[in-house]
């Protein structure tokens, strides 16, 4: 009898390697690492059950996987450049499950509203892949989430031949819906154009100005209390020539 199989396991996909920002994932935020901070946020969504980081198998990410380790998070590592191989792999050996969430190290503002709302998207609407994006961008960058099923990932890992389909994931999924269904969820307000991701010094000193204004106070911060600390703060309103609100 094989192991039961869990309705969710959420794979958070990083490196040190950024070419932007080098090293970025474990850049001090608020006293711990950038990473650190982020699984916070997203251990405030109840549906995404075991939370593994997917990193590499080089020597730059050894770093990243012993800050991990020491932190009881647990560790998949696997080709620099074939994340979708990377993925599969992390599924197979912490599977079975039934979907799987997708999330990227870049985004310590995630908003566990937001993926509680795209995992019950997913779920209602029986897709084979869901996101935040998939329907136009209406949240600030830094909210992406994507959920696909354990299935549809499977196919992807085994069919998708091109570099850029199995650097990021996902598009071997978006990109032939005539084969996957897909949908995604979208907000009243139109945010896509807010930078909330850390892809440049300038993302990295507005979210490290954002936990200074709110972490000490409330940890579980929400989206809404960042608007409420941009609006206030002329000074973050555009930072790096960036929308941020």
């Amino acid at each position: 009898m094989g192991a039961p199989t869990v309705p969710v396991l959420t794979i958070l996909q990083a490196r040190m390697s950024s070419r932007r920002l080098p090293g970025k994932v474990l850049a001090d935020v608020q006293g711990a690492p950038m990473i650190l901070r982020q699984i916070e946020r997203l251990r405030r969504a109840p549906s995404l059950g075991l939370i593994v980081v997917a990193t590499s198998d080089q020597v730059s990410d050894d770093p990243l996987a012993d800050c991990l380790a020491a932190a009881g998070v647990p560790v998949h590592r696997g080709a620099l450049d074939d994340v979708l191989g990377r993925f599969a792999a992390t599924l197979a050996h912490f599977g079975p499950a039934r979907d799987v969430v997708r999330l990227t190290a870049d985004c310590p503002l995630a908003d566990p509203e937001v993926i509680e709302a795209t995992l019950a998207l997913h779920r209602q609407s029986g897709a084979d892949y869901t996101s935040s994006t998939a329907a136009g961008r209406t949240f600030a960058k830094g909210l992406d989430v994507e959920v696909m099923t354990a299935a549809s990932l499977l196919t992807a890992a085994a069919e998708a031949t091109d570099a850029y389909d199995r650097e990021h994931v996902t598009p071997f999924l978006y990109n032939h819906p005539q084969r996957f269904s897909v949908v995604g969820l979208t907000q009243a307000a139109d945010e896509g154009e807010v930078r909330w991701t850390v892809d440049l010094p300038e993302d990295l000193d507005f979210v490290r100005a954002i936990y200074a204004a709110l972490y000490a106070d409330r940890p579980a911060f929400t989206s809404d209390d960042i608007r409420a600390v941009v609006a206030q703060r002329p000074d973050l309103a555009n930072l790096g020539g960036e929308r941020r609100l």
